[in-house]
């Protein structure tokens, strides 16, 4: 692999992360699934059918897909890195000392594969290997309960990890179920031979910043969403990190509902060519942008302005081309629930988009975007489309 380097949302696609999901799926319960951030449980066969399809999809257009689970496996050889995963799944303070040890036991002693997916699709009290003496952890909790809680989420690579330019930013993510992820992302880039040479652009427990937040909307400009899973702090840490490695010249903090339908900017916004995006039409008058620059040592803050007038000035274009969500309110509405404006750009004017939102794939052909569709009825049910499903580690030029 060329070395990992993004510089934009559209630039070919040639080398992207993605976690295809597995037995941490079958952990969802109608009990869990709130508390796992799912909206459904997920028929899990099908749901690997589908995440298979959609790379073949990128496979098919010469996208070298790294699969997660096998990244996390390699890097495991590393003992540093067996360590480093086996600290971040041991929670003492909620387990006790005694049940704590039998875990890091466990996990020491289980081959590279099996640790990584255990570290993904968790443990419970009832898999806990047999103890001699007495536990009042193992005997007050039910046997179903989680010792090691497992990763669902895993599934949006987005998220955890973005390449601005030469350097990985490891996300901060918000929610706690998902906390882990992040580490598990850090162990692979710490440690797999693939990205010996990666260097960070933001730190990993660093104030709540997401990947689904982060569009490279061109060289040198980056929109970061500011709402339910990245703070205030973290864009402008984000920004301030970025500026220090010269690898942006201009970040937009862009202010989003706090509310599950647009958890993230790229729910309702995605690039979909150098001058396009797809947005949802209920924010396309209301959202706005501070403009972050580097002024010395500092930043300075400009705004609010609208989004659409401020992203295309700090693009040196004339204006963004958009392309709606739906065709009606209502069907625009249901299709963004749908993750309709969640596309993945493979190249300039081609994306991969959910089949079911038939109308607004529509409106992208109609705008002379090349639409490749993929099935996610088990697939969305975590509320993620294709971009969620996919971290680009390596995008050429425009």
């Amino acid at each position: 692999m060329s070395n990992p380097h993004a510089q934009s949302e559209v630039g070919p696609l040639h080398t992207v992360l993605m976690h295809r999901p597995g037995d941490e799926l079958k952990r969802l319960t109608p009990r869990n699934s709130d508390q796992l951030l799912f909206d459904a449980i997920p028929w899990v066969d099908r749901a690997q059918q589908e995440h298979d399809a959609f790379a073949d999809v990128l496979r098919e257009r010469g996208v070298d897909v790294l699969l997660l689970h096998e990244l996390l496996a390699e890097a495991l050889s590393d003992s540093r890195a067996r360590a480093a995963g086996v600290h971040s799944a041991v929670d003492e303070r909620r387990l006790g000392a005694e049940v704590a040890e039998t875990v890091r036991s466990h996990l020491s002693s289980v081959d590279e594969q099996t640790l990584a997916g255990l570290l993904i699709a968790g443990m419970t009290f009832e898999e806990l290997p047999a103890a001699e003496g007495q536990s009042l952890v193992r005997r007050m909790h039910h046997a179903h309960e989680f010792v090691i809680d497992p990763l669902p989420n895993l599934l949006f690579t987005r998220d955890s990890s973005v390449w601005v330019g030469e350097r990985v930013a490891v996300a901060s993510l918000a929610m706690p179920a998902r906390n882990r992820e992040s580490a598990l992302t850090d162990l692979v880039y710490a440690y797999h031979p693939k990205f010996s040479h990666a260097a960070r652009a933001y730190g990993a427990h660093s104030a709540p910043v997401e990947g689904g937040d982060v569009l490279l909307l061109a060289p040198g400009v980056v929109a970061v969403g500011v709402g339910e899973r990245t703070s205030p702090a973290g864009a402008e840490s984000f920004a301030r990190s970025v500026f220090a490695d010269g690898l942006a010249h201009t970040v937009l903090a862009v202010p989003i509902a706090q509310q599950r339908a647009s958890m993230h900017l790229d729910t309702v916004c995605t690039m979909v060519d150098r001058d396009t995006v797809v947005m949802y039409p209920a924010v396309q008058d209301s959202l706005t942008a501070y403009t972050l620059q580097p002024s010395g040592d500092d930043i300075k803050v400009g705004g609010p302005e609208p989004f659409l007038n401020t992203a295309a000035e700090a693009m040196g274009i004339d204006r963004l081309r958009v392309i709606d969500t739906g065709l009606d309110p209502v069907t625009a509405e249901r299709e963004q629930w749908e993750d309709g404006n969640n596309t993945l750009a493979v190249a300039p004017g081609v994306v991969v988009a959910y089949e079911r939102n038939v109308e607004t794939n529509a409106r992208l052909e109609e705008a002379g975007i090349e639409v490749l569709r993929i099935s996610g009825s088990e697939l969305g049910s975590g509320r993620g489309g294709p971009r969620c499903m996919s971290s680009p580690i390596l995008r050429g030029a425009l």
